[in-house]
């Protein structure tokens, strides 16, 4: 799902606040004895696609089954929370709750309680593993995961079959479909989307395909590794300098742009997530998805993880209320409630079993992006510098496939400013 690689971009209005006009908007901490605060991000376009409805429900039930606890709920703006919940907590007002893209600067900080001290063991363990593993600082849970998504390549079923083509396993596969697609007149026959938005998501696809990363075994960035560097240097020689991305360079196209082309139908190939795949059929595009094609060094039949993405429900320890905010996630992760927010959104629950059993059920081509996530790797979110790190990766790694730059040169100056902010956390 701003850094959210399967939000769609949120309205710029704060939509109903849960609370009297009185208490909207302040920062007077969770309130009195017997209420939450909970900040959490909007995750629709409209008052009508407004996440409100979902915490109307839940929240209204939630009381009515626990009299003594009341629940205010206030909407923010993804491009805002971060921001804004950290402000809030510097000024010893942060909420008992938040949820939003990151939480690992305030786990480091000592603000957070851990998953063991306000849920139960069985809902502590229900956490899908690598959803678990990236929500966790040492062996410890503090971000839970909330709902997530994956990554697999998308190619215009249509387009494909007018050029003959099947779907790539690698990368030879992919340049030859780029190249079959542009000599039938396709706009973009590969959309690199190496924009500010979101550069990081395609960036980490691409070096996981060619068993790179943005972190070792051991959990430290690896940002300038050989196969790192190796995947950039294909990617401009093989791609953007024959012509087969656009419809402007990589380092200028953005997320939204390049989706947004997709649903017009003038892009060949993206990497994409669940809510694209349903918004393309609306449309009545035919969309293939398979595995991010690997690099012909990797070992034939060989699957890279998937990029998975994640936002996080955090509990703050400033008001010390760790037993009614572990009543209210205890309720609030239910199967039922969790599946229902999922589902508004075509994301992924982030529990084993509200995932087994979704609201409306998983189609067919959810259960592929499901069991991609199941074995994906995720940003190290749990790193207290990544919200920098990632910042400083959309901001450059675009300039590695310009016909002027040096993907080495360009990889080692990430790796160096990401060094340095990992040594000032």
């Amino acid at each position: 799902m701003q850094r959210r690689t399967f939000r769609t971009a949120a309205v710029a209005v704060v939509l109903g606040l849960l609370v009297p006009l009185s208490g909207c908007g302040s920062d007077s901490g969770a309130g009195d004895d017997g209420t939450l605060r909970l900040v959490a991000a909007e995750y629709g376009t409209n008052q009508a696609t407004s996440s409100k409805a979902f915490w109307d429900k839940v929240t209204k039930e939630f009381t009515a089954a626990n009299p003594d606890i009341k629940v205010e709920v206030q909407l923010l703006p993804w491009a805002d929370i971060d921001r804004e919940v950290s402000r809030m907590a510097k000024a010893g007002n942060a909420p008992d709750m938040a949820l939003m893209g990151s939480y690992s600067d305030f786990a480091a900080k000592g603000q957070l309680y851990s998953a063991e001290e306000l849920l139960s063991i069985s809902a502590e363990a229900n956490f899908l593993p690598p959803l678990a593993e990236a929500g966790s600082v040492g062996n410890t849970l503090y971000g839970l995961p909330w709902v997530a998504s994956s990554r697999l390549l998308f190619y215009n079923e249509g387009l494909f079959k007018q050029a003959g083509l099947a779907a790539p396993k690698n990368w030879s596969d992919l340049k030859s479909a780029a190249k079959a697609l542009k000599d039938k007149g396709v706009k973009t026959p590969y959309a690199m989307p190496l924009g500010p938005e979101e550069a990081h998501a395609e960036a980490m696809i691409w070096e996981l395909s060619n068993g790179g990363g943005y972190a070792d075994s051991a959990g430290n960035y690896n940002l300038a590794s050989d196969q790192n560097i190796q995947a950039f240097r294909w990617i401009k020689d093989n791609l953007v300098a024959p012509g087969l991305t656009g419809p402007v360079p990589p380092s200028q196209l953005n997320r939204a742009d390049a989706f947004a082309a997709f649903l017009r139908g003038e892009v060949g190939m993206l990497n994409g997530y669940p809510s694209l795949w349903h918004e393309a059929r609306a449309k009545g595009i035919g969309v293939g998805t398979v595995a991010m094609p690997v690099s012909d060094t990797m070992g034939a039949g060989e699957t890279p993880p998937a990029v998975g993405v994640a936002d996080w429900m955090m509990a703050f320890k400033q008001h010390g209320k760790r037993k009614q905010i572990g009543t209210f996630l205890d309720y609030v992760y239910q199967d039922t409630n969790l599946a229902d927010f999922a589902g508004r959104y075509h994301l992924l629950p982030s529990t084993v079993s509200a995932s087994r059993n979704p609201a409306g059920g998983l189609d067919k081509n959810d259960e592929l992006f499901l069991t991609a996530l199941r074995g994906a790797q995720l940003y190290p979110v749990n790193a207290p510098s990544w919200v920098e790190v990632s910042d400083t990766i959309k901001r450059n790694i675009g300039r590695a496939v310009e016909p002027s730059g040096d993907p080495e040169a360009v990889l080692e100056e990430i790796a160096a400013k990401a060094n340095q902010a990992a040594k000032r956390r």
